[in-house]
């Protein structure tokens, strides 16, 4: 079967190699915080499941603001269609908002439950962009996985391969009307949580 990628038009392939390369740019960067920081910012939830829940619905509120603000531009570039142009550029900024906020989720989540990625940060965070990725928690025998510093080809496949269906849902922000912003919050939020809860399941056993 076919990849969802390979199904695309040369532009559109472009398009997500350009995604692609934001994504592992941005990976290093995303600012997670290690547990204590996280035990002070929330000193009222001791439990780790308690911690980790509450990570996964303010993750979820804050990708769901990313969709609903995109669908509220959208509704503008709709009323003057030569800044429809201007649409794929604001699917590849949003999807890197989301995978943003989604890696950090990932990162916090693993230090919730006892079990951070190891490494220099470049290691570490191709570590969480893979956990992102499969959607699953990292092996703790192995926990790069294949994910070393540098992305394999194998590996940075699989990420194409995500951020398509993952641009896929943020694409429905791009809806006339103030559609598009209930349309993209939902999505957004219901995806996040999704992963939230994968990993959560994954890092409590």
């Amino acid at each position: 079967m076919a990849s969802p990628v390979g199904r695309l038009p040369a532009s559109a392939r472009r398009l997500v190699d350009d995604l692609v390369d934001r994504v592992v740019d941005l990976a290093p960067h995303v600012p997670a915080r290690d547990l204590a920081t996280l035990r002070a910012h929330h000193p009222d939830l001791r439990a780790p499941d308690a911690l980790a829940h509450k990570l996964v619905e303010t993750a979820a509120r804050a990708t769901g603001a990313v969709g609903a603000a995109g669908g509220v531009v959208s509704s503008f570039e709709l009323a003057a269609p030569p800044l429809l142009l201007s649409a794929p550029v604001q699917i590849v900024a949003e999807t890197s908002a989301v995978v943003a906020i989604e890696l950090k989720l990932v990162a916090e989540l693993h230090e919730v439950y006892g079990r951070p990625a190891v490494g220099t940060p470049a290691v570490r965070a191709a570590a969480y962009l893979g956990a992102w990725t499969r959607r699953r928690a990292l092996d703790t025998l192995n926990p790069t996985s294949g994910w070393g510093g540098v992305l394999s080809g194998a590996a940075r496949r699989q990420l194409r391969q995500r951020l398509v269906r993952r641009a896929g849902s943020n694409a429905a922000s791009i809806v006339p009307f103030l559609a598009g912003a209930v349309a993209g919050a939902s999505l957004n939020s219901r995806e996040t949580r999704r992963l939230g809860q994968q990993l959560i399941r994954d890092l409590a056993h």
